[in-house]
């Protein structure tokens, strides 16, 4: 008899539950892979970046926790899931997904060992997961002061990189296209550290420095290239992190304008930057 949805349901929160123990954030999927909790602002006509400051569900990524009093009420509002995505880039383990795709009509698996006799690593025994397709996920952990960004297909054709604002599809998942199962002999595993050789492939090259005012200091410059860093799909996420980063250190006035220029050169309006600048400093207590 085939699995329903309720009791894939009832399978992926318990898996979720599984690896939240673990210190690994959770949200829960849809048989699609995507978030199974829609937006709350989708019927607004003209909303404002909001990352989960508004209290509701619904955010994504940013919904991720690992108590597991706040996973069950995730999986209580998302009574279709039939997976759960981990989120990669937070405390503790800051986890890195190295997805080796079999979709692309290359080998994934091939150019990664090619990669790594090129630059001298060795990828060590860590968790895997094997996808419906025949892909692998390779888990590894990231420093904690090293924000790695997602990629696709930048490292070579048929890797793609799950970094900070992205998730990983969980061992036990179920999808349109199968389950998705920890290879044996590595469920039992911790993410193993990244190589630092692999780790400096996966950040982005730095960009022309940007100035910012002497009061905001070498962190201040620190959270500016921060910005300037991001790629499409993570310059909303990277804004506000860095934006929340300078209001708790007593430097968001001052590196107010900067922020807004370096979002603005990485393609956000100036709406927009200021808008997910003033939602950091309500998050964080002070008046934008």
């Amino acid at each position: 008899m085939a699995t329903t949805d309720r009791q894939a349901t009832t399978l992926a929160l318990a898996h979720a539950l599984s690896a939240a123990e673990r210190g690994l954030a959770v949200i829960p999927l849809s048989r699609t892979k995507l978030p199974a909790l829609r937006s709350p602002h989708r019927d607004d006509p003209d909303p404002a970046p909001c990352h989960g400051e508004c209290g509701r569900l619904g955010h994504g990524v940013h919904d991720a926790s690992t108590d597991p009093t706040r996973v069950r009420e995730l999986f209580a509002a998302a009574p279709r899931a039939t997976g759960y995505g981990i989120a990669c880039g937070l405390p503790p383990h800051h986890l890195i997904g190295v997805d080796l795709d079999t979709k692309t009509g290359t080998d994934s698996s091939a150019a990664l060992r090619e990669l790594a006799l090129r630059h001298l690593f060795t990828i060590p025994a860590t968790v895997v997961v094997v996808t419906p397709s025949g892909g692998r996920h390779l888990w590894l952990s990231g420093p904690p002061d090293v924000v790695v960004p997602n990629s696709a297909g930048r490292l070579a054709p048929g890797i793609d990189i799950r970094g900070a604002g992205g998730y990983l599809v969980g061992p036990g998942s179920r999808t349109d296209h199968g389950t998705y199962a920890t290879a044996p002999g590595t469920a039992h595993l911790p993410p193993a550290p990244c190589p630092p050789a692999l780790l400096g492939l996966l950040l982005p090259p730095p960009r022309a420095h940007h100035p910012t005012p002497p009061s905001a200091g070498g962190h201040g410059r620190g959270l500016v290239q921060f910005v300037l860093a991001a790629h499409q799909g993570q310059r909303n996420t990277r804004l506000f992190w860095a934006a929340c980063r300078a209001y708790e250190d007593g430097i968001g006035p001052a590196l107010l304008d900067s922020l807004v220029d370096a979002a603005r050169t990485t393609g956000l309006s100036e709406r927009e930057a200021r808008a997910t600048i003033a939602s950091a400093a309500r998050m964080t207590g002070h008046h934008p």
